[in-house]
């Protein structure tokens, strides 16, 4: 049977048996990384069979639960769902497309996308899969990081059919209280890019004003006493408030080098739509990030842009 969510949208699938168990089913991860050895096992964890392949570190055999494999076209071949949590979409299509056995692998397959790519390069993604004979195509990036992967209460905002965002709804479920089906393919990703930019936009904001407070030894705590009740603030400032404070940006939930990525990826957006938006703003960004960057801070936390901001590169 099925049930209708909030909007009409159909919900997960279950078997017909009393408990009203979810729907397992057998699903692989390219890519466990920071987030996608989270998501694998968190998948596990639910009672999915679950593989694991990624392409720098050989089979992974110490996630609990999760199958390694030694091969992208083993996992593949392996699984019914296929959950890529890659870095970038050159990754993804030399990984997905690239070689000919995980090609052939893919027929009959439902692919997930949950990594964050630009509009365009999904669509283009979708198409080679497709053409693949992969069953389904759903881009479903997220918000959160690894705490919320681990409970599964990531914000998913899809993009895709509703048939396809339906047939995914036993593995999104598992990873999200609530995910969202945003539009067709590519409106997910914009939304992704949307939320990113302002992680990017908060986080130097406030480290410039951190900075302005240090400048003129104000107590930082009487700035968040007047901070915290009004419109200005968000959570994220406390999250991240005393790493920028002891300059301690290590075991990071997203690294900086990411977030300067997620910053061109939406100026490339701008630029291949012809967008109107003034892209002066994301340059400022970019030009912290890439400070920090060459820092030496690229595989930090991205609070660190804090020493983006108020530290001198060396000379």
């Amino acid at each position: 049977m099925r049930r209708r969510l909030a909007g009409g949208r159909v919900g997960i699938r279950v078997r017909a048996m009393a408990s009203g168990e979810a729907e397992r089913v057998k699903v692989c991860v390219l890519g466990v990384g920071l987030m996608g050895e989270k998501f694998a096992g968190r998948l596990a964890s639910q009672g999915h069979a679950t593989g694991a392949w990624n392409r720098t570190q050989g089979p992974q055999s110490g996630i609990a639960g999760v199958t390694g494999h030694s091969t992208c076209a083993e996992a593949v071949s392996a699984a019914d769902y296929v959950v890529t949590t890659l870095s970038d979409a050159a990754a993804l299509t030399e990984v997905l497309v690239g070689d000919s056995a995980t090609r052939s692998a893919l027929a009959g397959k439902v692919v997930i996308q949950m990594g964050t790519i630009g509009p365009q390069q999904s669509r283009d993604l979708e198409s080679e899969v497709r053409k693949a004979g992969a069953r389904a195509y759903l881009e479903a990036p997220v918000l959160g990081s690894k705490p919320e992967a681990e409970k599964g209460t990531l914000l998913v905002m899809a993009g895709g059919t509703e048939e396809d965002f339906d047939l995914c709804l036993p593995v999104l479920k598992s990873l999200s209280e609530d995910p969202l089906l945003i539009g067709p393919v590519g409106q997910g990703a914009a939304t992704k890019l949307a939320l990113n930019q302002l992680i990017g936009a908060i986080t130097i904001g406030f480290s410039t004003s951190l900075g302005l407070l240090q400048d003129n030894d104000v107590p930082v705590d009487k700035f968040m006493a007047i901070l915290r009740p009004s419109a200005l603030y968000a959570p994220t400032m406390d999250k991240k408030l005393q790493r920028m404070l002891d300059r301690d940006y290590a075991n990071p939930n997203f690294p900086t080098k990411h977030l300067l990525k997620d910053i061109m990826l939406f100026q490339d957006e701008i630029d291949s739509t012809g967008s109107t938006v003034d892209k002066r703003f994301l340059k400022g960004q970019e030009h912290i990030l890439a400070k920090t960057l060459r820092m030496g801070l690229a595989d930090t936390d991205y609070s660190a842009v804090h020493d983006g901001v108020t530290r001198n590169e060396e000379p």
